[in-house]
């Protein structure tokens, strides 16, 4: 069952942008104090975990009446280049609406076909339209919404981060169009070589492996000393004379 994730970006503003960025050695970039604001921009996307594809437009703004005809026009062909189902898995798990708490009954009554493919996104009100909805259902389109305070659970939010850190970390954008121009770029760069997600992956476990070396226990004490590692060997100065401990 093929699960996209999707989410707004955003704002983003025409001014000098914190981070690192890829400079001669010895001569860092440097940024004005003094600007103009040159306007914010905004990135719709669409995130693939299983690939890594992405399908994001730079915009002004991500009112409904934007960002709706960009997701049907987008999820529209998405689904046309999914293969066809065959007889015998309309009826394989997930493709049945009851998998995903609707009645069949009801699913069938208002013409909706088999399930083809899950949108996880947040619960926005534009999110939650009457013709967005309808729209999604008609096309086989199941809706999953994260919980409020849940936006970690959408996967497309981690891969945002990546992108607009390579788009604008450490530089000076002077509009919103060069903003925009940016994030473009950056998306084929990204698309040009996608990196699949998942939950559980090396990063997690990287993350877990940290957490373990570091745990101190439940209390919330701490120390002024730097701790001597225990791999290190410890000296004692008598004197003039250094001491190694066994």
């Amino acid at each position: 069952m093929p699960v996209w994730t999707e989410d707004e970006a955003g704002p983003y503003q025409a001014i000098p942008q914190p981070g690192p960025s890829w400079q001669p050695e010895g001569k860092p970039a440097c940024q004005p104090h003094e600007y103009i604001r040159g306007g914010t921009a905004k990135m719709l996307t669409l995130f693939h975990p299983k690939t890594g594809e992405v399908r994001a437009l730079p915009v002004d703004a991500s009112t409904n009446a934007i960002l709706h005809p960009w997701l049907k026009q987008e999820l529209s062909a998405i689904l046309a280049s999914l293969p066809a189902l065959a007889a015998d898995s309309v009826w394989q798990w997930g493709h049945s609406w009851s998998d995903w708490g609707v009645f069949e009954e009801d699913a069938r009554s208002q013409g909706w076909p088999p399930v083809r493919l899950v949108l996880v996104l947040d619960n926005l009100v534009g999110h939650c339209s009457r013709d967005l909805v309808d729209w999604c259902h008609q096309q086989g389109i199941v809706l999953l919404y994260t919980p409020l305070g849940g936006s970690w659970l959408n996967l497309c939010e981690s891969v945002q981060r990546i992108l607009v850190r390579r788009a604008l970390s450490g530089q000076h954008p002077q509009s919103a169009e060069e903003i925009k121009e940016w994030l473009a770029a950056t998306v084929r760069g990204w698309n040009a070589d996608p990196a699949p997600f998942e939950w559980g992956g090396k990063r997690w476990q990287r993350r877990q492996r940290q957490r373990e070396r570091h745990r101190l226990g439940g209390s919330a004490g701490y120390t002024m000393r730097p701790i001597r590692r225990r791999w290190q060997a410890k000296e004692r100065k008598v004197g003039f004379v250094t001491l190694h401990d066994k």
